[in-house]
């Protein structure tokens, strides 16, 4: 089988296409799943695997040497070494442990109290490693450049990156961050439901009012965009940056652990076992009406009976959060439902019936679900990309999700620039001394639309020192607040009369320093080659470990059609192929599993045969002509 980045055929490099030299890709980073797109001409395409899938498993599982997994491949080694692997990490980016949902108690990362450092970044224990969110999510989107370099033949530094319209100034720091360490040059943040609107063509295509729904693993946003004359604005968005699948997977998840007994207190493996359970019921319960699930936790398995009308109970009310989310923003947008042309589907967790029930009785019409809503995002990401490297930018008028402001006395927030401010943007604003012959301030900048300091999130500190000594009241301060395309934050604060300033890029809470930024872009450009040897070698000792599993339990349940030469020569192989995977040397594992591959043919076929003639045992010739006949 061939690993997860492997788009063509062994030693068959693509030529790549004229038009698609020097083109960005478009990336969509998600919690569940993870996208990349190219566009050339207008044209977008997604980035497939040879099996035809988009959607990277946004999971990464780490040997003990560092060498990292991503994708379908880590998911899989969730049943084996759950310790090891590590997913739903876009929920940590710029957060800390207590944003983060735990099941029963237990958190789903061991996460590690002693490692915080000095800018507060929460770290992950993973197979003996301490790693950040910004690291873990730097491995997603090395897969992904990859995938676009095995596709175009050329190396692929640039890409539009996508994020939730309600991430915040840590977190959108966080995922530049993250590009940044995989050697991706951001073009631009783009917000999810923008980006979705932009692969409708909306802009060009459309005039009017558009509503994006988007419910992704792990954030749900809603945007309300006008289009006209060209214009792409956004009216108004809304949001919850902890509210998504990942949280539909909880409620089954402790539905199931509700109907066990006599479980002793679970561990980080078993709480990733349970949610992986839930998941693959939520996924079988948005086409399936019911289906039996098994939960097997420290050795104990039990069989779930789960069915559609209890998935819509227990989900019912973080649906009806997304609801009221939807009338907040159209409120603050100044919009009714019969105002809004359409409503764009964005997101995994939009596959859900019921979500897409109370979608439709919301806006009172069937919600837009022409394009794959795994795929939406990345496909806008991409034709923005495009955009930005050919000189052909649409006007994108973006807005802030959350209000910016300052600390006042007292604890209360002075807001600057109101949340729902088209971006671009700067906006000044003048403050005073509050004591006498005072000569520094403290600027304190947070985000949210609470009153008291305490109640929204701060974004970073800093002092202007030198204000001339005066009468309380007497300085002018002026504080300027200006906000970039990409939604990132500068502050400027400067006393008027001496013109003494001081100034700060954002950088908050849970954002890597400059010396661990700059430490680790060095330890990963001295270690590429070694990194991506380990890696290989990695996956290479996966797959021979899969391999060995299948043929020794076909040995165990058809052994009996071998002969004892014939058995005891392919246990010799197996055992040779364990001794190697044993060892460093990738080809060594290479050609053990050939070697097996050739030695068990015959015994699949033997295997193949005794089925065939079972399945006709008593089976008369007559039927069987007659099945041909109908076949």
């Amino acid at each position: 089988m061939a690993t997860l980045l492997q788009i063509h055929e062994p030693g068959a490099t693509p030529a790549p296409h004229a038009a698609d030299q020097g083109l960005a890709v478009g990336i969509d980073l998600g919690t569940t799943n993870s996208v990349v797109a190219i566009s050339s001409d207008g044209k977008p395409e997604v980035l497939r695997d040879e099996d035809g899938k988009a959607l990277v498993p946004s999971v990464v599982a780490y040997a003990p040497d560092g060498s990292a997994i991503v994708g379908g491949m880590a998911r899989n080694l969730l049943l084996d070494r759950p310790e090891c692997v590590v997913g739903s990490i876009k929920r940590l980016m710029g957060r800390g442990v207590e944003d983060v949902k735990s099941l029963a108690g237990v958190l789903p990362f061991d996460v590690d109290p002693q490692a915080e450092g000095e800018t507060g970044m929460v770290r992950l224990n993973v197979a003996g490693h301490k790693l950040t969110p910004v690291k873990i999510s730097a491995d997603i989107l090395s897969a992904l450049k990859e995938r676009a370099e095995e596709h175009l033949g050329h190396i692929v530094d640039q890409a539009v990156i996508t994020v939730p319209a309600y991430f915040d100034d840590a977190a959108r720091n966080a995922t530049k961050d993250a590009a940044k360490l995989a050697g991706i040059e951001v073009l631009r943040l783009v917000n999810e439901p923008t980006a979705a609107a932009l692969a409708y063509g909306l802009d060009r295509q459309a005039e009017g009012i558009y509503a994006v729904y988007d419910l992704g693993g792990g954030t749900f946003d809603i945007s309300i965009l006008r289009m006209e004359k060209g214009v792409f604005q956004v009216l108004a968005t809304g949001g919850d940056a902890a509210l998504g699948g990942d949280d539909f997977d909880h409620a089954i998840a402790e539905h199931f652990l509700g109907e066990r007994t006599g479980d002793k207190e679970l561990t980080g493996s078993d709480v990733k076992m349970a949610l992986m359970t839930a998941r693959l019921a939520k996924e079988c319960l948005s086409d399936a009406q019911s289906g039996e699930w098994v939960l097997d936790i420290d050795g104990v398995q039990s069989r779930h009976t789960f069915d559609r009308a209890t998935f819509d109970g227990l989900v019912e009310g973080l649906v009806t959060r997304t609801q009221d989310i939807c009338k907040s923003v159209m409120e603050d947008a100044n919009v009714t439902p019969d105002q809004i042309k359409g409503v764009v589907l964005v997101g995994g967790s939009t596959r859900v019936p019921l979500v897409r029930e109370k979608v439709a009785a919301l806006f009172a019409k069937q919600p837009l679900a022409d394009i794959d809503p795994d795929e939406v995002v990345a496909i806008g990401a991409a034709l923005q990309a495009e955009a930005l490297t050919t000189g052909s930018d649409t006007l994108l008028l973006d807005v802030t999700p959350l209000s910016l402001g300052l600390e006042t006395m007292g604890g209360l927030v002075e807001k600057v620039i109101p949340r729902n401010t088209p971006i671009p943007v700067a906006k000044a604003q003048e403050f005073t001394t509050y004591m006498d012959g005072q000569s520094a301030m403290v600027v304190h900048v947070v985000q949210g639309d609470r009153e008291m300091v305490d109640q929204n999130r701060s974004l970073a500190r800093f002092e202007l020192h030198g204000i001339p000594p005066m009468t309380a009241g007497a300085a002018r301060i002026k504080v300027t607040f200006a906000v970039d395309a990409d939604g990132l934050l500068t502050v400027t604060a400067g006393e008027e009369t001496t013109g003494i300033e001081a100034q700060v890029a954002v950088k908050p809470s849970y954002g890597l320093s400059e010396e661990e930024m700059a430490e680790m872009l060095y330890d990963s450009m001295k270690n590429a080659k070694d990194d991506m040897e380990a890696r290989l070698l990695a996956e290479t000792r996966v797959e021979a470990g899969r391999n060995l599993n299948a043929v020794s339990a076909a040995l165990a349940n058809d052994g009996h059609l071998l002969s004892d030469d014939e058995f005891n020569a392919i246990k010799a192989i197996v055992q040779n192929l364990e001794e190697a995977s044993k060892g460093d040397q990738r080809d060594m594992i290479t050609m053990a599993a050939e070697k097996l591959e050739q030695a068990t043919k015959a015994f699949a076929e033997k295997r193949m045969d005794r089925g065939i003639r079972s399945a006709l045992r008593g089976v008369e010739i007559d039927a069987l002509d007659e099945q041909a006949s109908k076949g």
